[in-house]
């Protein structure tokens, strides 16, 4: 059988004809976006609020706040809709004068935002009227204490003595189980010694790859999860606003309240819009990020690289389309290529663990694991080290577009689409 599909690549579309004995289309089944956001929104912090009393009922014109956002790494949940809507109900419902408001982008270890992209984050008019700032994983930090993980818990001081409002956007993610809610303090605004601890779970135990305990949609007993919590609970935020947005990055659900309660059930709606359920890996799979920003650079585009490895065979060929004009990403990223040659990756990551690294290890787990080729603006001699095929143009994608008698999972917005395969055990 013969289909053509349309796959994000960057700004543009690339048209893409597939030939397979069989193909399969695995794209999340979601909702209209909601119609109306701003009453939405005033749903979701008022008469919905989920385990909380309304927002309102929290706060006094007297309080300082802060609002923990995401940075541009995750532009595609659009908070800069909900900000504006945000800061309109604390000055206007609640009488809180915007000079006491702080929005706080919960950088953990990437790199500072610019004036421009703090502005884009928030929206013009928030940028104008309150402080928008960039937290800084190596400035002076509020200690908090010690998890019963021994992670020593310390955060941006503008998270203590005043209230917490977490925003962010709830998708899978592959330490965490699931990005947003109790991620927005540790990593978002903790020091670089309390993520190197919290991130260090992820390794297995005794054995030279990741942990079977993390990944995409595993909580219970999820190490790295369990430990974020309990650092989030030493902030005890008084609100979470979560994002559930489409493949589009336009807003299904904003589920709010209390801030663990709210977000599981953020997490709930994730895996009804974004887990596709699969009768069988497949042969091959070919997956887009969905186009820019999910494919701005590889550290981006592993969320795609992790979502098409769980719907194909040991062995099997992955397709990636992935633009990644910069790079990896973080400095750091294809630094850890050095390391391949004498194979000694695994022993690196664990003597000097960073996220970024950890990422990279992944990258080159699924390929070693896999027939990997990848169409970017990424060289072969960045990709080879990996186990990446570099694929050079549309033609050389075209020329791999042929799978035979083989069966195909095309994936056209991979980044925030999970294949659950059967009997998987997700936690």
């Amino acid at each position: 059988m013969e289909q053509r599909f349309m796959l994000g690549y960057g700004e543009k579309q690339i048209p893409t004809i597939i030939r397979a004995k069989e193909i399969q289309l695995l794209e999340a089944v979601t909702p209209p976006p909601l119609a109306n956001l701003p009453e939405a929104f005033r749903a979701a912090v008022e008469e919905d609020a989920i385990g909380s009393p309304p927002l309102r009922e929290l706060l006094t014109p007297t309080d300082l706040v802060t609002v923990v956002i995401s940075d541009l790494s995750r532009a595609w949940m659009h908070q800069d809709r909900i900000c504006p809507l945000l800061l309109d109900y604390l000055h206007a419902t609640i009488g809180i004068p915007d000079e006491n408001i702080v929005f706080l982008v919960a950088l953990g270890t990437h790199p500072p935002q610019t004036e421009p992209e703090l502005m884009r984050l928030t929206g013009g008019d928030v940028y104008a009227r309150v402080r928008v700032m960039n937290h800084d994983a190596s400035a002076p930090l509020a200690d908090l204490g010690v998890t019963s993980f021994g992670t020593r818990v310390s955060v941006n001081p503008l998270v203590t003595a005043r209230k917490v409002i977490l925003m962010g956007g709830t998708v899978h993610h592959l330490l965490a189980g699931y990005g947003g809610g109790r991620k927005s303090i540790l990593p978002g605004v903790a020091g670089e010694m309390t993520i190197r601890q919290n991130h260090m779970h992820a390794l297995h135990a005794t054995q030279p790859r990741s942990s079977d305990a993390v990944g995409c949609g595993k909580l219970i007993g999820n190490p790295v999860h369990e430990d974020m919590q309990e650092a989030a609970a030493m902030v005890s935020p008084v609100f979470g606003i979560n994002l559930v947005v489409d493949g589009r990055g336009d807003h299904l659900a904003l589920p709010s309240g209390h801030y663990t309660l709210a977000w599981a059930e953020s997490c709930r709606l994730v895996d009804q819009y974004n887990g596709v359920p699969i009768p069988a890996r497949f042969d091959a799979v070919v997956a887009s990020c969905g186009g820019f920003p999910k494919d701005m650079n590889l550290y981006q585009g592993a969320k795609t690289m992790i979502n098409a490895y769980q719907a194909v065979k040991p062995g099997g060929r992955v397709v990636l389309l992935a633009e990644c004009p910069q790079g990896g990403g973080p400095a750091e990223f294809f630094d850890w290529s050095r390391h391949l040659p004498d194979g000694r990756l695994d022993a690196a990551l664990r003597a000097d663990f960073s996220i970024a690294g950890y990422v990279f290890y992944v990258c080159c787990e699924i390929a070693r694991n896999t027939d990997f080729h990848m169409l970017s603006k990424l060289t072969p001699q960045v990709l080879a080290p990996m186990g990446i095929h570099h694929v050079e143009n549309e033609a050389a994608l075209a020329a791999l577009m042929d799978f035979g008698q083989q069966s195909v999972a095309v994936m056209p917005f991979g980044g925030s689409t999970v294949p659950i395969p059967p009997l998987e055990n997700r936690g």
